[in-house]
């Protein structure tokens, strides 16, 4: 058998999006832990935006490039959300008064880190990211999975 014959009988891989999201989910699996998630995976990205934002406008806008650089190489259709909610984050930044978002962004990180940390309690099971740094960017695209699942969005 040629090597071009082998690759065709040979089982097709799966993308390596659909690898990162089943692996997450393994340690997202009980309801409330979702629950806690789909709240506070956005409100750490605000935050974060916030920090960077703290730092300069220009450092948001360049985090989210490079955020986006990597989500366009694992999935186009979820590059397009995280771009759109992106660009709804920076916008709500921009309007609020400069000397709120600091303060702000660290409040809420605290707290939302505190609600996964609750959520993974009761999961049972420690975050994704202690394991592989890549699960901080696929957070928000697990949650986005769930908008894209009820829109029957494929990604």
């Amino acid at each position: 058998m040629t090597h071009q014959q082998f690759r065709k009988n040979a089982m097709p891989q799966p993308r390596t999006i659909d690898v990162l999201l089943a692996q997450y989910r393994a340690s997202h699996r009980h309801p409330t832990n979702e629950l806690i998630h789909a709240v506070c995976v956005p409100v750490i990205v605000f935050t974060l935006l916030g920090l960077l934002w703290s730092i300069h406008p220009l450092a948001a806008v360049a985090g989210c490039g490079a955020a986006l650089a990597y989500y366009w190489k694992l999935s186009r259709p979820f590059a397009v959300g995280m771009l759109l909610m992106a660009i709804a984050m920076l916008g709500l930044l921009a309007l609020m008064p400069a000397l709120t978002v600091l303060p702000l962004s660290i409040a809420l990180f605290v707290v939302a880190w505190m609600g996964q940390f609750i959520g993974h309690q009761i999961e049972g099971k420690k975050p994704s990211f202690l394991e592989d740094l890549r699960f901080l960017l696929v957070g928000p695209l697990f949650v986005l999975g769930f908008l894209y699942r009820r829109l029957n969005v494929a990604y």
